[in-house]
């Protein structure tokens, strides 16, 4: 198991790595942050709003599912949140060069990532 340091040091492995995060939607507070160039206080509190809305959207469409991820393209980047799956409350965001970044393996280190995190 890895914890949050070590976590988001490995999302700022991937190639095109911007920052990573990781944030307590209850709070919109970041729990950890790494990486330069964002505002990742700042994108924490924005990303809560994103997962916010779309729970709700799912709740009043009468959804029995879960996010996995939501991908947020830019002109220039990748914004990647994925809630985790033991608590979906905390999620995963990791902002990416669009021209350097590989969307494919960003997801999938994403999830691996998650699957070794302990909080």
């Amino acid at each position: 198991m890895a914890n949050i340091h070590d976590s988001l040091a490995k999302l700022m492995t991937i190639d095109g790595a911007i920052g990573v995060a990781l944030v307590d939607s209850g709070s919109g507070m970041a729990l950890g942050t790494l990486g330069t160039g964002l505002d990742l206080e700042l994108a924490a509190a924005g990303n809560t709003e994103v997962v916010r809305a779309k729970l709700k959207t799912i709740s009043a469409l009468g959804l029995n599912e879960t996010i996995d991820d939501i991908l947020i393209t830019l002109s220039s980047q990748y914004h990647i949140i994925r809630p985790l799956a033991v608590a979906p409350e905390v999620f995963i965001y990791i902002a990416l060069d669009k021209a350097r970044g590989n969307l494919a393996l960003a997801r999938l280190s994403t999830r691996e990532v998650e699957k070794q995190l302990e909080l």
